[in-house]
């Protein structure tokens, strides 16, 4: 749901998600695409690629996420990897694991990928192949750890959050340690996709904000960072705790970040499934689409975000998660669903009123 009046400065693309396809291998339950393994039709093509990849160049040097899908499943990604290389682009990939061999990886990491993210949502075999919906799910992605390990690919995990596996973060965290990880990326259970039939199972704001203090405990701790996605609270929670070690990131989605759908479609980010411009119908001109985009242009003015988070005082270094304001209301700029932070001016004028 647009609501474009006025503009709002630019900021130039950080992070760009880019799924180069969305045929994958698994069947995971959080899925936002929906994704299953067949063929999609008017993906973009080998040309196509490299046309985006030189405008991306010509506007900024953002790093690009190569995802799906399973990225590895295109039988040109080395191409596209080596040509991003060449234009100062860096990559990092998520594949599923399935793809991965010693000599897959090495020749991805030669062209120019400088990490993995392999996810792992559950501390069992029996957790992780059942979120994943593929017997065999847990022992692949471990297999795929242990071929980044043997060539010196280094990698994070990626967990999604969700009432599933809340218990099990502590003994997925201590499989990450042993398995070499150099971090631990907590992506919290947005309800989009096929993920939207486990809305339910999404963490209540008191649970989230818990794993959160949590997850700064453990980054404080060590040895492996402790990330977090698509929890922008994070960013008030760390500022109650004094600031512990890193800083977490706000909603970045528009601001920042961009995703690139199999097709050439722009969003704000993956889960947020608003078409922001086409870059077919641009003729590949991603800077004037990533520019003009109406939605981007939305994003990019907290002020005008609704409810409570309009109000609040973190509106522009946490923002809401975006995404979950949409999948919960069918506006982008609504109130974050899962953050129970009262902002101050609605509290003084709730004492007002009595």
């Amino acid at each position: 749901m647009p609501h474009p009046s006025g503009t709002a400065p630019v900021n130039v693309p950080r992070v760009i998600a880019w799924e180069v396809t969305r045929r994958c291998p698994l069947a995971c339950k959080h899925c936002r695409g929906g994704a299953t393994d067949q063929a999609y039709e008017n993906e973009l093509t080998t040309e196509e690629c490299l046309n985006i990849l030189a405008a991306i160049a010509a506007f900024a040097r953002p790093m690009i996420i190569w995802t799906g899908g399973e990225p590895m499943f295109r039988s040109d990604i080395l191409t596209l990897v080596q040509t991003a290389t060449r234009l100062g682009i860096r990559s990092v990939m998520a594949p599923c694991g399935t793809q991965v061999t010693p000599e897959a990886l090495q020749a991805l990491k030669d062209a120019g990928v400088m990490a993995c993210s392999f996810s792992l949502d559950g501390a069992t075999e029996a957790e992780h192949d059942a979120f994943r919906g593929v017997a065999g799910a847990y022992r692949t992605i471990t297999r795929a750890m242990e071929v980044a390990n043997g060539i010196g690919m280094p990698f994070q995990i990626n967990c999604t959050v969700s009432k599933l596996n809340r218990s099990s973060l502590p003994a997925i965290r201590e499989t990450a340690i042993a398995r070499g990880a150099k971090a631990l990326d907590l992506f919290f259970l947005v309800p989009v996709g096929r993920g939207s039939a486990l809305r339910d199972l999404a963490l209540s704001p008191e649970e989230s904000e818990a794993v959160l203090r949590w997850a700064f405990e453990m980054d404080r701790q060590g040895p492996i960072r402790i990330r977090e996605t698509c929890s922008p609270q994070a960013v008030r929670i760390w500022e109650s705790l004094g600031r512990p070690g890193a800083q977490p990131s706000g909603c970045m989605g528009g601001r920042g970040f961009v995703f690139i759908s199999h097709t050439g479609i722009l969003q704000p980010c993956g889960f947020l499934d608003v078409g922001s411009g086409d870059l077919r119908a641009a003729g590949y001109d991603f800077k004037a689409v990533y520019e003009a985009s109406p939605v981007f242009n939305d994003l990019r003015q907290p002020d005008r975000y609704g409810g409570a988070c309009g109000r609040c005082a973190f509106r522009k270094s946490c923002g809401g998660c975006r995404a979950r304001a949409y999948a919960e209301t069918g506006n982008y700029l609504a109130e974050e669903p899962l953050c129970s932070y009262i902002p101050i001016s609605l509290q003084n004028a709730s004492r007002n009123s009595e």
